[in-house]
């Protein structure tokens, strides 16, 4: 089953496909690992705000949140390291998967990758529902981080290589738009399950319901093209490129793949590759766009909305169902972004996005400022808080139709392939290093930069907007083969990219 035809037209050269129903059908079942980082994103704030959870594992940050007579600052009442390290040794453990998810995805193809991502999710999931100690709860963010590491690599990959060049954006979009999902669904359990005795077992066990899925969906799944003529199987890519665009005619289009894969087989080490002056634009941006996603802040509010909105004087409930809302925001403005991705391209998402969450960002550090002050005591008023959460839910809508979807779709779509795999795992790598760092550093930075904090975010989103206006050109449109025709015409980095290399990877198309 098909839509209407379209012609994919760049540089001259037309390549004519329909959307079918089975490229959208493999997309959204391969953007299901976007569902794993998702629910654990929403779901571990809401459990370390669980009082049941902290008397089990962490009692020292229950009697500190319970002293009365302490008069610890709002700002502190959380810091604890180990507490932290519940919620990033995930991200750690993703850091390294990512190094083994890179080779497994270009070795043994992306669908092998999804399926091992959503196999360790769901052993940790498992582990952290039946944990009866600290040690069994940090094995278990272990074997998430796994799972989290290998879907974050394989899936951007997948989406961008399997979906037709006029919807990439809107395919691709539809990782980040399960990753809002899953953060809501993990709110919604939260807020339902916080008053069961061990409400926290069925938070954190229920992960394994969407693991388990990817693990089935995956074994229906076709591997893309492009890794079939990687891994030799040129007949199987024909054939799998045919159902794709839902026509037999893709001689055209394959040969443009199959000249794409001769060049990359003379890259033996795409690591090193990588690191060469002609691929400088792939590098800088694969590396600054996640450092600079996690540096809008948005982990602190993912990671720790309870914890913070009961850090700033909303009640267990309300700090849950405040939790709930961003959530819902989260989802229903990412749809925002995969309709208009492809029709107005990827920088005035970046910039319009990048403003407005610099605005409420220094809103909310404001209000902070002008209720808590330094010494961290006081307390929002109903209609204050409304107005805290209308600033935070306007800063993740913001998030959430730019730098949320955009920074897993740049990444994946700007790569040749010939350093695809080492593109997408330097990605992966660096936005798991620097989760990791927020999200252990979060609570001891609140205690100690106190509102300064939101300042902070603030001033790293007015840097990354000026980066992005700066230096991304537009990627809308434009076929991942061609790439480097984009870069060639930038005025900065055109002094990167030697004339060759703009044709290099087609030799049999030069002609054309």
């Amino acid at each position: 089953m098909a839509g209407g035809s379209f012609v994919s037209s760049e540089n001259g050269r037309q390549y004519e496909s329909k959307i079918t129903m089975y490229v959208l059908v493999t997309c959204f079942v391969a953007a299901m690992g976007g569902l794993l980082f998702g629910y654990d994103l929403g779901i571990t704030g809401g459990v370390t705000s669980m009082e049941t959870f902290l008397i089990k594992f962490f009692p020292s940050v229950y009697r500190q949140m319970k002293d009365e007579s302490n008069h610890e600052s709002q700002y502190c009442k959380f810091n604890n390291q180990l507490l932290t390290l519940f919620t990033s040794s995930l991200y750690l453990a993703a850091l390294v998967a990512s190094f083994f998810a890179s080779t497994t995805t270009r070795m043994m193809g992306r669908k092998t990758s999804m399926f091992a991502g959503g196999l360790f999710f769901l052993l940790g999931a498992l582990i952290n529902g039946f944990a009866v100690n600290i040690q069994m709860l940090i094995i278990g963010r272990l074997f998430l981080g796994f799972g989290v590491g290998y879907c974050n690599q394989s899936v951007p990959v997948y989406l961008s290589e399997m979906a037709p060049t006029s919807i990439r954006g809107a395919l691709n979009i539809g990782f980040q738009m399960m990753i809002t999902i899953g953060i809501l669904v993990a709110n919604l359990i939260n807020y339902g399950t916080a008053k069961l005795e061990s409400g926290w077992r069925i938070s954190l066990g229920v992960g394994a319901v969407p693991a388990f899925m990817l693990c089935v969906g995956s074994l229906f799944l076709g591997d893309t093209p492009n890794s079939l003529i990687e891994r030799g199987k040129t007949e199987a890519a024909k054939k799998m490129l045919q159902k794709i665009r839902g026509m037999d005619n893709v001689d055209e289009e394959f040969q443009a793949l199959v000249d794409a894969t001769e060049a990359a087989k003379d890259v033996e080490h795409p690591w090193k590759n990588i690191t060469q002056p002609k691929y400088r634009p792939q590098l800088t941006f694969c590396s600054l766009i996640p450092f600079f996603q996690q540096f809008t802040g948005i982990n602190v509010i993912m990671f720790y909305a309870p914890v913070l909105f009961k850090t700033l004087g909303f009640g267990n409930d309300t700090s849950l169902m405040s939790s709930v809302i961003t959530g819902g925001v989260n989802v229903v403005a990412t749809f925002v972004s995969i309709f208009s991705v492809d029709k107005f391209g990827r920088r005035i998402l970046f910039l319009e996005g990048g403003i407005q969450m610099l605005i409420c960002q220094l809103a909310v550090g404001i209000m902070i400022a002008l209720k808590f002050g330094v010494s961290g005591e006081g307390h929002f008023s109903s209609g204050e808080a409304t107005t805290l959460l209308f600033f935070i839910c306007a800063y993740v809508a913001a998030y959430a139709w730019s730098w949320g979807p955009l920074g897993w779709l740049v990444p994946s779509e700007i790569c040749s392939l010939e350093v695809r795999s080492a593109g997408q795992g330097t990605n992966v790598a660096v936005n798991m290093l620097f989760t990791f760092i927020i999200a252990q550093v979060f609570l001891p930075m609140l205690c100690h930069l106190k509102f300064g904090l939101f300042f902070f975010f603030a001033g790293f989103v007015l840097i990354m907007t000026i980066f992005v206006a700066l230096f991304l050109p537009e990627t809308r449109n434009v076929r991942i083969e061609e790439m480097n025709k984009v870069w060639k015409s930038h005025w900065f980095w055109s002094k990167f990219i030697p004339n060759d290399a703009v044709t290099e990877a087609h030799p049999r198309m030069t002609t054309a």
